[in-house]
């Protein structure tokens, strides 16, 4: 065994269902500049208004799609850290969360502690966002540079449009996409409007029309996240034989009142039920592991809104997961993760 780590960071999640601990996890989540991106006297004020009444909402969510073992998203990204220790030879497999516990400077301090002289940090998401990748890049860099760490950092880019990412969602769906459905809906989490404007290198691309996103520059394409999403739904269908207009893309998840990106799940949901769609399918690919945002919003209160607005079946895609293919289809993409400048 070598002394190159991998360290696999996740989104993250409360401690419990408790209100107390959903407050924190909100308001670490929230109070990110890269998350929030508003002066911070502003983003305060914002956040503060929201932990009123959110925590007790959302705690009521994660309680409805809680495991015995603890929260969906930490115990699924277990399994896979546990999956990936035999597909990397090089070292050991950690697991972090950008927020909650356990944490990046953590886990990077135990692997430098232990020796590990070489580290690979792999943000678990398949699109680039600064809401996402950013922030956990960052936090990485803030603990190597504040702790003065001597290590070698190699940072895993977003694989949107990489094969093995593609190949092992399309295995992962097939028991699904074999059964008979009249739609396919693949929805990814949303972002506000300006978090995609602002990192526009043209200054003129983003969502200035329908189909500015599937013709994106390669420079456009690097940092707009709705194009690397429009990319990743449109070579999915393509490798799974799924024909034009039998699928769609949207986004979920909005929070608070700044125009996010569209179409919106709910509003697509709805659309196609009154359409005479029948049987949906919905895949989440911007999350690799199951949690609140597909098990309680989408397969929960989506399901109930898909039939109350005349739709009969709803069936949620598991994500990635743990699956083989997966664990094996990321050893791979992290082997090539560059290094860090």
């Amino acid at each position: 065994m070598t002394d190159h780590a991998l360290l696999l960071v996740n989104l993250g999640s409360p401690a419990s269902t408790s209100v107390a601990d959903v407050r924190s996890y909100l308001n670490q989540f929230l109070m990110d500049p890269y998350v929030i991106d508003l002066p911070w006297p502003v983003r305060r004020l914002l956040v503060s208004l929201i932990l009123i009444k959110r925590p007790g909402q959302s705690a009521h969510a994660y309680a409805s799609i809680w495991w015995e073992e603890g929260s969906p998203l930490v115990v699924l990204s277990r399994r896979l850290q546990q999956q990936m220790t035999s597909q990397w030879s090089h070292g050991p497999v950690e697991l972090a969360m950008r927020y909650g516990e356990p944490s990046i400077e953590t886990k990077l301090l135990q692997l430098v502690g232990a020796g590990h002289k070489r580290i690979t940090l792999a943000p678990l998401y398949p699109q680039f966002a600064d809401s996402t990748t950013t922030t956990v890049i960052e936090e990485a860099k803030r603990v190597i540079r504040e702790h003065k760490l001597d290590v070698q950092l190699s940072i895993l880019q977003p694989f949107y449009d990489q094969p093995e990412y593609l190949d092992a969602l399309v295995a992962s769906a097939q028991p699904h996409l074999q059964q008979d459905y009249d739609h396919l809906l693949l929805s990814f989490h949303g972002l506000p409007e300006r978090h995609l404007t602002k990192l526009d290198p043209t200054g003129s691309h983003c969502l200035k029309n329908a189909d500015c996103c599937k013709n994106a520059s390669p420079a456009v394409l690097a940092t707009c996240y709705r194009a690397q999403c429009i990319r990743t739904a449109s070579e999915f269908a393509r490798r799974a034989g799924i024909a034009d207009g039998k699928w769609s893309v949207s986004f979920q998840s909005r929070l608070g009142r700044a125009k996010w990106i569209e179409p919106y799940t709910e509003a697509r949901l709805d659309e196609l039920a009154k359409s005479g769609v029948k049987k949906i399918l919905v895949m989440c690919p911007a999350f690799v592991a199951d949690c609140i945002e597909t098990l309680e919003e989408i397969g929960d209160r989506g399901q109930e809104q898909f039939r109350e607005a005349g739709g009969e079946e709803l069936v949620l895609v598991p994500c990635l997961n743990d699956d083989p293919q997966w664990a094996k289809a990321l050893a791979t993409l992290c082997e090539r993760a560059p290094l860090a400048l």
